[in-house]
């Protein structure tokens, strides 16, 4: 209905007169062949009427919507796949010219079907204010005439890179608080896999799916995050993380694997060693080295000295730090000071160990990331 009617509000306001018409006439009538091409039949009646009625009412001038200039086919509805539309609603909601929080939001009330109050919750936000962003976000798109359209294979890439972005936006928020956003995310991200198998898509999904797999023991019962190293491997679900390894090889079987792709193999190293101790450090500083000409950012880098520690011993891993924080970078980004604060308490340095966390903590937000630091400063 938005394709044909190139509205999200009238498509959405048609469709649910196309369902209360429905409602009326089918337990009269019967069923029809195809309910889908008699609603969407119905609904663009519905549509045209009400526009009528609108020109009538309101002296302005003839409507520019055209269902005809839209390419609608009367006989395309009978055999309508809902694949390509799914696809163009993705695309449309997170288009690169939309805000970010606006591009997550319209995902989750449009594509997953959340309601405005659950969309809300998500963002911490009130309802009210989480519905203004998304009737700004639909003006921009109706008015500004972003195309609902899957992009041409040219700019798919970047577009895709976008949605992606977006996709693990959701995943995150939901990562540590909200469940259902979690596994909406995954759901997209399955979605995404079987109407556009790209390797991206693909190794994105695999990284969600390696992350989701050890959540139970994330965190401890009162909200403390528990270290990688000291949570219980035997609660991680193997069938998630023999799914994502598996994803992760057929992402690598093209040469056009990406940061994803190469994000979910470093997860699956630690999803698939016995223990912390065990792990293949060798092949996650590795990895990290790929990543880090592909995708150059400090963050990256970060996890990299951290890999190095592991492997090389705490001082490589903290000179390391050292030279990111000496470049004037990750200043007040509170995971870098904890690393530094970590490595500190395994050379046996308390008192910079100390500081480090205590500044660690004042840039933290997260309640179960400042239980942690909280906790290394009381066995300090």
């Amino acid at each position: 209905m938005i394709r044909l009617l190139g509205d999200f509000d009238l498509a959405e306001e048609a469709l649910q007169d196309a369902f209360a018409a429905a409602l009326e006439r089918w337990p009269v009538e019967g069923t029809p062949a195809s309910p889908r091409a008699w609603l969407i039949s119905t609904g663009r009646f519905k549509a045209i009427d009400k526009l009528r009625k609108r020109r009538r009412e309101v002296a302005s001038p003839p409507d520019p919507l055209s269902l005809e200039e839209r390419g609608y086919d009367p006989t395309e509805v009978e055999d309508y796949d809902v694949t390509d539309d799914r696809l163009r609603l993705i695309f449309t909601c997170c288009h690169p010219a939309l805000n970010p929080d606006a591009q997550v939001a319209m995902t989750l009330r449009e594509v997953c079907g959340l309601t405005t109050e659950q969309v809300a919750a998500a963002f911490l936000s009130k309802a009210p204010a989480l519905a203004q962003r998304i009737v700004r976000a639909k003006s921009k798109i109706r008015d500004a005439r972003i195309p609902y359209e899957v992009p041409e294979l040219r700019d798919l890439p970047e577009r895709l890179a976008s949605v992606l972005h977006v996709v693990y936006l959701v995943f995150n928020q939901g990562y540590f608080t909200r469940a259902d956003l979690a596994t909406e995310a995954i759901r997209l991200g399955r979605l995404l896999v079987e109407l556009l198998p790209e390797p991206e898509a693909i190794g994105l999904l695999a990284l969600m799916l390696l992350h989701d797999a050890r959540r139970a023991t994330r965190t401890t019962s009162d909200g403390m995050l528990i270290p990688l190293e000291e949570q219980h491997r035997a609660q991680w679900k193997r069938d998630q993380i023999e799914e994502g390894a598996a994803l992760v090889r057929r992402a690598f079987e093209t040469r056009r694997a990406g940061p994803y792709a190469l994000q979910a193999a470093i997860a699956a190293v630690h999803a698939e060693a016995p223990s912390s101790a065990e792990t293949d450090w060798s092949e996650i500083v590795g990895l990290y080295d790929v990543l880090l000409r592909m995708d150059p950012s400090p963050v990256v880098e970060l996890n990299r000295a951290a890999a190095v520690a592991m492997r090389d011993g705490p001082e490589r891993g903290l000179a390391l730090i050292d030279a990111i924080l000496a470049r004037g970078e990750l200043q007040d980004y509170h995971l870098v000071h904890a690393a530094r604060a970590d490595l500190f308490r395994r050379l046996g340095r308390r008192a910079e160990a100390r500081a480090a966390y205590e500044r660690a903590l004042e840039l933290a937000v997260e309640g179960p990331e400042r239980r942690l630091i909280e906790r290394r400063l009381v066995e300090l």
